[in-house]
């Protein structure tokens, strides 16, 4: 791993992590020995970052250089949180855990006071059905809709009938009940909504549709708005 790398990952611990945070529980974090996280802790603490601690005790990252200072006001803050908590319930497991990150990203980026209210605010996101699980395939759909490339998938339609498609992913659409995804059909030669739940396989190609993502997604949503 590039010390870059291991660095950043070892400042996203130190702000994720109950503090004070054990040299053992960080290694464990960042997959390292404890001889490497004292090093990495004394080139963060040179490089800005105010690091509470020593070795023995655990560390605390009480202002983090690597984060510019943010000003919310209360009600913004809430909204944050309460946004960021919910996709932490609803979202894919790599999902749910970059919202964690970023939540523990714009906590350190706060001033004290504010710090301790996004510690405690007042809106919380609770989930009292279980979750169903989410496929494996959502990352590859993440990345054929961001790198425009189009992917194959095995759906099964409302009437029962199982049948294999390409597709342009648009955009994936977390609606109140079930996320769908948005798509250009390339067998229909149109605009077509897949129902996650119903998608058996997905599989990425290397057809590219790059520039037409944005443009295509427009159309989609004004054909949604004026149909």
């Amino acid at each position: 791993m590039a010390r870059t790398d291991r660095l950043f990952r070892l400042l996203d611990a130190l702000r994720r992590l109950p503090a004070p945070v054990t040299a053992t529980r960080l290694a464990e974090e960042t997959g390292v020995s404890e001889r490497t996280i004292y090093r990495d802790i004394d080139s963060l603490r040179a490089a800005g970052a105010l690091i509470d601690g020593a070795a023995g005790y655990g560390y605390t990252l009480t202002e983090d250089s690597a984060v510019p200072p943010q000003m919310f006001d209360r009600l913004e803050l809430e909204a944050v949180v309460l946004g960021l908590s919910w996709l932490g319930l609803q979202g894919d497991p790599a999902l749910a855990d970059a919202a964690e990150r970023a939540l523990a990203k714009v906590t350190a980026s706060l001033p004290a006071r504010k710090a301790e209210e996004a510690k405690h605010v007042a809106l919380l996101a609770y989930a009292f059905e279980t979750k169903p699980e989410v496929p494996e395939f959502m990352a590859t759909l993440r990345e054929a809709a961001w790198d425009e490339r189009a992917v194959e998938i095995d759906y099964t339609d409302r009437n029962g009938a199982h049948t294999q498609r390409r597709i342009w992913p648009l955009s994936i659409v977390y609606t109140d009940y079930a996320p769908w995804i948005l798509a250009w059909c390339c067998k229909r030669r149109d605009f077509r909504r897949f129902l996650i739940s119903r998608v058996a396989r997905v599989t990425a190609t290397q057809e590219s549709f790059r520039p037409r993502r944005v443009p295509l997604l427009r159309e989609m949503m004004a054909q949604s708005y004026t149909g």
